[in-house]
């Protein structure tokens, strides 16, 4: 048996010759199943996806029209792309801080 080989891949990035390789070298070898790593039932896959289902549920976001000051938006818009995410990020961030939610009330 060869040689564990682990790798992060991020989304959007391209992968390298190397990864494409490894993948490519991979995919020539048989999936071996064993008692720790058991081949997945049916019912295994349907809970997978309703679980899936569920974590997608609580991420989807939701469509907000808010006021800010001209300083909020300009400061925000200096963060670049995306930073619309980044705004999203600090809101949820700061109604989950009771001591900042004290302060803004």
């Amino acid at each position: 048996m060869g040689d564990i080989v682990r790798s992060i891949l991020w989304p959007g990035t391209r992968l390298t010759r190397t990864q494409l390789k490894r993948i490519k070298e991979a995919s020539r070898h048989p999936i071996v199943y064993d008692e720790d790593c058991p081949e997945s039932t049916d019912e295994d896959l349907a809970e997978f996806a309703r679980f899936a289902r569920e974590r997608d549920a609580k991420l989807k976001k939701q469509v907000l029209s808010l006021r800010v000051t001209g300083e909020t938006m300009r400061i925000g818009k200096s963060f670049g792309r995306g930073w619309t995410g980044i705004m999203a990020r600090l809101l949820d961030l700061a109604v989950k801080d009771p001591a900042l939610l004290r302060k803004a009330l």
